[in-house]
């Protein structure tokens, strides 16, 4: 029998319904000869639930205590499928994070996986059951229970599947695969069967929703093909695999957009040298991840330097670059929160000149400026103003015929 890994997110388990739905497709996956390993999200909103219920009660949330709450979710998604299951005579067995042996470092809300021992889901499997694991949690090396982060049952899932030996990972959501762009903002963007692990990383990183960039990281460290697709329809969806998109597609193979940085600029710093890497390592020992960083050309020995930060960082980063004003001799630091990204994703980019022409031609046409521009051998990106986005990514769609 061959072992499959299974995840399902939280609209998949939103309510009994659905819950029973997914246990309906286990179970037919079982009768097919297969081994099961489900990961399971909080059903709906559950964890933003229990987030705005934390809020409510305290103004100060300890990390420890966070994860201890969030994980709840999980935990009650896991037994009702397993219950489901049990009604249509599939036997099957839950795990908490913890108990499957997901081991990470001690980081609260934010986690990263260590290892997987897995011991007792090779039990479970063994003996014929199917094992239902809680997304989004594990425990730490010192033995506290910790959380992935947002998009962490993605990782979960992609976990155990390296850590199994399974051929590859399904991934269950609300949409049927990875799309040329936001179907919300272009209806007739198209889903595509195959995504290179290189391309999903940029279309993960530069706003995409369909799956955390951690998960995609991880599946191409270890080499385990993901599969996307819905739960609602069951038809299959896209591939991201180590192969690059055939050379016969389109140059470009996604669109993205993102509404959710900040952009922090430090004004007036002394051109030399070390005076940026003080910067970013004050912000790097806060936690906050830098993403786009444009330094203009100096004029009398002074520069400005730019950089985008999730909004969610943007106290700490406008904390810390303002706490170092006097060590590294800038004048004053502002911040800009309407701003957004559009980016261009293909591997065809890699050999085809033009495409960054054609990107600026689209956008000067429809007068949206650019503020900043990042590229890398796949990627094209800008950001630009925050109400420019949709139109942006309207315009680009149709520029490089990717409907």
């Amino acid at each position: 029998m061959a072992l499959l890994v299974q995840k399902y997110g939280g609209t998949s388990v939103a309510d009994p319904d659905r819950v029973r739905a997914v246990a309906d497709h286990v179970a037919r996956t079982r009768r097919q000869g297969h081994e099961l390993v489900v990961v399971v999200s909080a059903m709906g909103r559950t964890t933003d639930e229990l987030i705005r219920l934390a809020n409510d009660v305290s103004k100060v949330l300890p990390g420890r205590e966070l994860d201890m709450l969030l994980t709840a979710g999980e935990r009650i998604s896991m037994a009702l499928l397993c219950m489901a299951l049990a009604e249509l005579g599939v036997p099957a067995s839950s795990f908490t994070g913890s108990q499957a042996g997901i081991v990470t470092d001690g980081t609260h809300t934010r986690a990263k996986i260590v290892e997987i021992h897995g011991d007792r889901v090779r039990s479970a499997l063994a003996a014929g059951r199917v094992a239902v694991v809680a997304g989004f949690q594990g425990v730490s090396t010192e033995r506290e229970v910790t959380t992935l982060g947002r998009g962490g049952s993605d990782t979960t899932a992609v976990a155990l599947a390296a850590a199994l030996g399974a051929p590859s990972c399904e991934i269950y959501t609300d949409v049927s695969g990875v799309f040329s762009a936001d179907p919300r903002l272009v209806p007739d963007a198209r889903r595509l069967k195959q995504v290179s692990f290189d391309e999903m990383l940029e279309i993960a990183a530069t706003g995409g929703r369909v799956l955390a960039l951690r998960s995609v990281e991880f599946a191409r460290r270890h080499h385990v093909p993901l599969h996307v697709r819905s739960s609602f329809t069951w038809e299959p969806g896209t591939w991201i695999t180590e192969e690059e998109t055939p050379v016969e597609q389109a140059i470009v193979t996604a669109v993205t957009h993102d509404t959710s940085e900040a952009k922090v600029t430090v004004a007036r710093v002394p051109d030399e040298p070390g005076i940026a890497a003080r910067l970013f390592r004050g912000l790097a020992d806060r936690a906050v991840n830098v993403d786009m960083i444009v330094q203009n050309v100096s004029s009398h020995g002074l520069t400005d330097i730019s950089f985008t930060v999730p909004r969610a960082d943007l106290d700490v980063s406008l904390e810390v670059s303002r706490g170092m004003l006097p060590a590294i001799g800038a004048a004053e630091v502002s911040c800009d929160t309407e701003v957004g990204r559009v980016s261009l994703i293909g591997a065809g980019m890699k050999s085809s000149p033009g495409v960054t022409a054609a990107m600026f031609e689209t956008l000067s046409a429809a007068g949206i400026n650019i503020e900043m521009i990042s590229t890398s051998s796949i990627r094209i990106s800008c950001v630009i103003n925050v109400d420019h986005v949709e139109a942006a990514v309207q315009l680009l769609h149709t520029a490089f015929e990717l409907s």
